[in-house]
């Protein structure tokens, strides 16, 4: 099984407009989709979605918690979350016309040592039942910014593998843990290592930072350019077709969800980034963040190409 760490969820509304945004005036929503949302949730529909058992973790709390328990239910999704004081925030997806994405995402609610403790209480509990963690997003307020270290410890400890996606100074804490896989896109790169980065052999360079800091997949994500991935030795750059996007909110997590289930199905590392790449690709196809179509994902990812780069 797959176990996803969201520990700032959110319910995600997407307001569709007719038009474009227009700042300073009363503006009708065509429509609105809510959905549970947060970066280690849009992970755990792409497992459940590729058929992998997944099991969702992290914090939520107040009504908007229910509503996101409701929501993962009715999508058949097992959840242990930890509860805590205060409403799990909602973010907010405004897509114009043509669909140009604005998105104002709430800060969330604080949480207390003591929250926390049980929340690592409950985490330990489920490593018995997991192959794979993966761990994303931002931290509320009031949660130590060394949690994903002490998370990603515990889980390699057991002897599990664990993907962290983030970025700051969480995932420079993770960073020192030696995650299984990282995959942060070029500008989480840069603010990591406080560099611009103008071409693809930067990327490799700065990539292969991490490989030597002891990270046994580095997954980066190029966004319409598809990803390169840095794993024993080797280097390779997997390609997309060029497609019309729909909406790309979601793409780097639905990589992320693709590489926990291919890791778990072991997959050879030209295969993970092919799958990754596909149903990122997919996701970027779909009106909804964290989905895909499997026809249309079939038909993407007979069209990936992968090279080995060096």
């Amino acid at each position: 099984m797959i176990t996803t760490v969201t520990l700032n969820a959110s319910i995600d509304k997407a307001y569709v407009l007719d038009g474009i945004l227009n700042p300073g005036i009363v503006m009708r929503v065509k429509e609105v989709r809510n959905t549970a949302g947060g970066k280690g949730l849009n992970v755990t529909k792409i497992v459940n979605l590729c058929g992998q058992p997944v099991l969702a973790t992290g914090f939520l709390g107040g009504f908007n918690g229910k509503y996101l328990e409701f929501l993962l239910e009715q999508d058949q999704i097992a959840s242990q979350f930890t509860w805590v004081q205060g409403e799990t925030r909602s973010c907010i997806n405004i897509l114009e016309d043509k669909f140009s994405s604005t998105e104002f995402l709430e800060p969330g609610f604080t949480v207390s040592a003591e929250e926390e403790l049980a929340f690592l209480d409950n985490f330990r509990q489920l490593l018995d039942q997991t192959n794979i963690v993966t761990i994303s997003g931002s931290l509320p307020k009031g949660v130590s910014p060394s949690i994903y270290g002490t998370l990603i410890a515990e889980t390699k400890a057991a002897g599990k593998r664990v993907i962290l996606d983030s970025s700051g100074a969480s995932f420079k804490e993770g960073l020192l843990a030696k995650p299984t896989m990282v995959k942060p896109n070029q500008e989480e790169l840069e603010a990591l290592f406080d560099v611009t980065i103008s071409s693809t052999e930067n990327v490799i360079t700065y990539g292969q930072k991490l490989v030597d800091q002891g990270i046994e997949y580095v997954l980066i994500s190029l966004g319409g350019e598809g990803a390169v991935l840095l794993h024993a030795g080797k280097v390779y750059q997997g390609r997309p077709p060029k497609i019309d996007p729909v909406n790309t909110v979601g793409c780097g997590d639905s990589m992320v969800g693709a590489f926990a289930v291919a890791l778990e199905r072991n997959y050879s590392p030209v295969d993970c980034l092919k799958f990754a790449i596909a149903v990122g690709t997919a996701n970027a196809l779909s009106p909804f963040t964290g989905n895909f179509d499997p026809e249309i994902l079939d038909n993407i990812h007979a069209q990936v190409t992968v090279e080995e780069v060096k």
